[in-house]
Order: C-alpha cells, then structure tokens, then sequence
C-alpha cells in the first residue's frame, strides 16, 4: 500500500510497526485521545479533527489503520473496509492506546477515543478491548462490518452521536446497540439521536449530509464530556 502524506509518527503493534498522525497541544502536554478513522483512510478530515483535539489541549493520535490508502469513492471504501480484519484494527488501535500512555506528553492513565462512521464502530471495540485503560469513548454514526464482540469488560462512559435519518444506524439500531452494551457491561451509553443524515460531522461532505449545525452541536458536546472524563 503507498505510504500516507499525512503519517507523522510510527509505533510497535503486535510485533510490527503501525503508523499514524499526531498532533500536540501547544501547551506541550495534556490528555490523550484516539482518532479513529471513517472508511475513506486517514483523509485531510481526520487530520484536522486531531489537529482541533489539539487545539483543545488534547495529545490526538490517528493510527492509519489502512496503511497508507485513502480514497473519495464509497464503493472503494467499501471493499477497504470490508478487508479490514476487526482483529487487526483493535491491535493497531491497542498499540495506539500504548503508545499515548507511554508518551512524555500525555498526561493521565486512560485515554479517549473518537471515531466516525466506521471508526465510531471500532471506538467502541476498543472500549471494550482495553477495559479501564479508555476513559471516555465518543462514537460517532458508528457502523461495524461485522458483530461487535463482547461488552462485558467496557467500562469507559460513551457519549454516541447519531443521526435520525441515517440509513446505516437508524434510530433502532441505535437502541438496539445502547440495550445491548447496557445488558452486557452494566452501563448504559449516552448516546444521541440529531436531525441528520449520516456522516453529518464530516465537512469534506462526500455523502452530501454534512450538517454544520448538528456537527459543531456535537463537537462541543464531546469536548465537555472529554474534558470531563480525562484528568
């Protein structure tokens, strides 16, 4: 796969080498935060909302979890999504989680995560996978290949974002997920419903649903609750 402009840094995970871009706080120091991408790659979206993390006071970190590939078309994201073994993207985003603890810039003993569309699916893998390592986790329109596996060890609070009228996590699936991850941890998610489509975050707009009023609604609730969760 070709290499990604926008990698800026390289970690172990599972005995090979990851990849991702990271963006520092100009405070020098603060939080971590996971940024998880949507099925198009690590795209120039992904790398401004880490670099607005940034802004916030948050270390943010966006493993690349396609190694390089980006794309613009649905039914290539797709196929990339499709062949993107959920085993092999939580040990990438464990290695994530690894190497925000160990970082000289990060302060606190659990991370957050926030990911769109299929990164808000694997947000919510990896809450589960890590277990009290994830302090807060923010799924956005989260979509998943494939059956989530086991809730029982997430702990972290979830605030989700999700859109009425989108026709990939619908309102009752949406509730389907929350009663699940309720019956299977003990916690029950905060997760919203907006009037919008899916992908309404995302302002390169590709899907044409990008809400910009609905979208800086929910950027600012998931920086409270993130500011909230992570000391």
């Amino acid at each position: 796969m070709a290499d990604n402009p926008l990698q800026n840094v390289s970690f172990p995970s599972n005995g090979r080498t990851a990849h991702g871009y990271l963006a520092l706080p100009e405070s020098g120091a603060g939080p971590g935060v996971v940024v998880i991408q949507e099925w198009w790659g690590l795209t120039s979206h992904i790398a401004d909302v880490t670099n607005r993390l940034a802004a916030e006071g948050f270390v943010a970190l966006a493993p690349d979890l396609y190694g390089g590939t980006t794309t613009h078309d649905s039914d290539e994201a797709g196929k990339l999504m499709s062949e993107l073994p959920v085993q092999q993207a939580a040990t990438d985003l464990a290695g994530a989680v690894d190497f925000l603890l160990d970082h000289d810039a990060v302060v606190g003993r659990k991370v957050g995560a926030v990911g769109f569309c299929m990164g808000g699916g694997f947000v919510l893998v990896l809450a589960a996978q890590q277990g009290d390592r994830i302090g807060a986790a923010v799924p956005f329109y989260g979509v998943l290949g494939e059956d989530y596996p086991s809730f029982e060890n997430l702990s972290a609070p979830l605030l989700g974002h999700f859109g009425e009228q989108d026709e990939m996590a619908g309102p009752d699936a949406v509730k389907s997920l929350a009663d699940r991850i309720e019956a299977e941890s003990g916690h029950r998610p905060d997760f919203r419903l907006y009037p919008a489509g899916h992908a309404f975050f995302n302002d390169e707009n590709h899907m044409g649903t990008y809400d910009p009023e609905q979208a800086t609604i929910a950027w600012h609730e998931t920086l409270n609750f993130l500011r909230a969760n992570l000391r």
